[in-house]
């Protein structure tokens, strides 16, 4: 087996962890020893392994029918759960004249859900009379996903330099890393930098000028691209608050589509204690086009969507003979084996015992991670909901960062899969990112275990 982004010359070299079982927030291996799930089976498992009421739903459906076409034939599943993102998703406080998502069009993966918004978006922007040399504004370091048009929005040289001949070009202004901004001129605390930067939101008067600068050679950007609250896999960047509000405004006043990147953010994940689908909704910013994957299911099977509005909808209305079909798709498009599931899981993520839960363990991660701040080696430790990322550093005075090839975080995450506790790394940040059903212990366990392993790995002075 070829495994995704590991290096396997080194990974052929040690002994396989081979997971064979998983109920709640535990997994089991081969050899019957037991570990934590601290990244939630690489952020898609919601609820817990084995969950009683997702098993159950799959099982039903099972009984009936697994899979059959989409293409022009309805199922109930997918019909019913179409709806249900529909309601869900417009939950939000909107204000009047903001977009309002109506359509959900159906594939496999976070990459195929972004890949069929920007497809989308690219052809409304035409048919609304836009340049066909339209762009989209990223943010640097995104990562949208690794299908081709996913890729080209995508601007994390290590992950996408090796395919710069098969892209179309777009264009990145600078993230809101508070951690490492130019413009910040905080020096290092032992607190999350967001809470004590010292700026004059530079990072938006950057996106205002990428808009200004692009609307002035009269060819505006189709959209703007984003991941609200946290960009994940450029190494838990966490926004600032206020600015993804300010920035989508800008974007709007230049005339250009949103498209918000939930694949990882949504479904609780990035706003552990609100009610809406989407944590975009947590600044008031309603997009165009909002992809879903990941946890969709609860981190069973395949399944993602992508919502948009009724007007970007009936853009691709007409008579036969004007052919202004979609013409995107898969085999497996609204399956109903991942519906069924995803229903199922829907209904979890919005009892009343699941949002205490979420609610709980966001602070209890909260408080146990403080105990990190005294290594020397932790220069930020940022959270956002049920996302933490600990970023790794030489010297936390100087934000001084070890090189890749170091391999600080994968070295740690190593160390804290001796201890029964798996995670992987992005760079030198450390990811936690929990089942929603982790307990208190359980959540203590993982954090000690990740103490431990930098004390181990590292070594520590007193800061």
């Amino acid at each position: 087996m070829w495994h995704p982004f590991t290096q396997m010359r080194e990974w052929l070299r040690g002994r396989p962890i081979v997971i064979v079982d998983g109920h709640g927030a535990a997994l089991r291996d081969a050899a019957g020893r037991e570990y934590l799930d601290a990244n939630s089976s690489i952020w898609t498992n919601l609820h817990g392994h084995a969950h009683p009421k997702i098993n159950a739903a799959i099982t039903r459906q099972l009984k009936k029918i697994a899979h059959s076409s989409a293409l022009g034939l309805a199922n109930e599943p997918a019909s019913l759960l179409a709806q249900k993102l529909i309601v869900s998703a417009g939950r939000g406080r909107a204000a009047a004249g903001a977009p309002r998502l109506a359509r959900v069009f159906f594939s496999d993966d976070g990459s195929t859900a972004m890949e069929v918004a920007l497809k989308l978006a690219y052809q409304f922007a035409l048919r609304a009379g836009r340049s066909p040399r339209s762009k989209f504004l990223c943010l640097d370091s995104a990562y949208h996903g690794d299908t081709i048009g996913a890729v080209s929005l995508g601007h994390i040289d290590l992950f996408h330099r090796s395919y710069a001949g098969l892209l179309f070009q777009s264009a990145k202004v600078m993230s809101p890393y508070c951690y490492r901004c130019p413009f910040n001129r905080a020096k290092p605390e032992r607190a999350d930098a967001r809470e004590y930067r010292r700026c004059r939101w530079e990072c938006v008067g950057q996106v205002e000028q990428k808009f200004a600068a692009r609307k002035k050679k009269g060819d505006p950007f189709a959209a703007f691209v984003f991941e609200p609250l946290i960009q994940g896999a450029a190494g838990m960047i966490p926004q600032p608050a206020g600015w993804l509000g300010r920035v989508a405004e800008i974007a709007r006043g230049h005339g250009a589509q949103l498209i918000a990147d939930e694949v990882m953010t949504a479904l609780g994940r990035a706003s552990a204690g609100a009610t809406s689908l989407l944590a975009c909704h947590q600044e008031n910013v309603h997009p165009d086009y909002a992809a879903l994957a990941k946890g969709l299911t609860g981190g069973y099977l395949p399944l993602a969507a992508t919502l948009t509005t009724r007007e970007v909808f009936e853009a691709f209305l007409g008579e036969y003979e004007e052919f202004k079909t979609f013409f995107h798709g898969h085999s497996f498009t609204g399956n109903q084996l991942g519906a069924a599931a995803a229903l199922a899981s829907l209904e979890v993520l919005e009892s009343r015992e699941c949002a205490a839960a979420r609610r709980s363990l966001e602070q209890v991660l909260r408080e146990e991670l403080k105990a990190l701040w005294p290594l020397e080696h932790v220069g930020d430790i940022r959270q956002v909901g049920l996302v933490a990322g600990e970023e790794l550093v030489k010297n936390w005075k100087t934000r001084e960062a070890y090189p890749l090839r170091d391999q600080a975080g994968i070295r740690v995450c190593a160390a804290m899969a001796r201890r029964g506790v798996l995670t992987r790394p992005v760079g030198n940040v450390v990811v936690l990112m929990p089942p929603y059903c982790t307990n208190a212990d359980q959540a203590r366990a993982m954090i000690r275990a990740l103490r431990e392993s930098i004390i181990e790995t590292l070594g520590n002075k007193a800061p």
